[in-house]
């Protein structure tokens, strides 16, 4: 491996550790399009999953106390069921077309919430409709690797606080990824080749989540929203390009 290609992977692994910890997800739309210039695309699905969920147990003390277990329970459970169901529908879903969509949604309604003036505040469906998405959401992450998506835009529309939007979103995101990597390690996925690469990885998504954990100390909710809301924006073009 040249010295260009372990500049990209540092590059992106930095990139995507930054969103990561400043947002509590985003690594696979941030990291992918870098990694995929060096690294064949299932060893980069492979990575992007574990520097994911390392980054996530980085600020994971950061965001413990404010954790409501009795908001993210609801959502995780299901998603973990939607997994495997996602993962089977690929055989009979074309995923150019169900990302294009998932795309033209995430960046129709992130730009409504950047322009919109005043908060959401819904509470219809109580717990079964959290259920519904977390199960949507886990079968996005089965489908196209988005798991976060879904749980994101749900916790805008509850009108939960910035606190309770993070942790719900990082435990949400840190149980899927969890399952997501013991798929693939049982799938024989994490070779010595993605060891390597993990190794070259890490210290860049370490630090980049500890750099975006920083900042997100320091944003108001309104500036936290903002902020998440410019990345789904920029997920979904990126879903919508990546589909053509």
């Amino acid at each position: 491996m040249g010295t260009a290609q372990i500049a990209l992977i540092l590059i992106g692994a930095l990139a995507a550790g930054a969103v990561n910890g400043l947002t509590g997800f985003g690594t696979a739309i941030t990291a992918l399009p870098i990694w995929l210039y060096v690294l064949s695309p299932r060893d980069a699905s492979s990575l992007a999953i574990i520097c994911a969920a390392v980054s996530q147990l980085q600020t994971l003390p950061m965001i413990w106390r404010h954790i409501r277990w009795g908001l993210a329970v609801p959502l995780a459970i299901p998603g973990l069921v939607g997994v495997p169901i996602g993962t089977v529908l690929l055989a009979y879903i074309d995923p150019r077309f169900f990302k294009a969509g998932v795309g033209v949604f995430l960046a129709a309604y992130s730009a409504y919430v950047l322009t919109r003036r005043g908060q959401l505040k819904w509470d219809w469906g109580g717990r079964v409709a959290d259920g519904v998405i977390g199960f949507g959401g886990g079968v996005l992450g089965g489908l196209t690797g988005v798991s976060g998506v879904l749980p994101v835009l749900w916790t805008d529309i509850r009108g939960w606080s910035k606190e309770e939007r993070r942790g719900v979103v990082q435990i949400f995101n840190f149980t899927i990824l969890t399952l997501a990597a013991i798929t693939h390690a049982a799938a024989g996925m994490l070779t010595r080749q993605v060891a390597f690469e993990t190794a070259l990885a890490l210290p860049g998504a370490i630090a980049g989540a500890w750099t975006g954990a920083y900042f997100y100390r320091r944003l108001a909710d309104r500036g936290y929203q903002r902020v998440v809301m410019l990345m789904l924006l920029i997920s979904g073009i990126a879903l919508i390009w990546t589909s053509l």
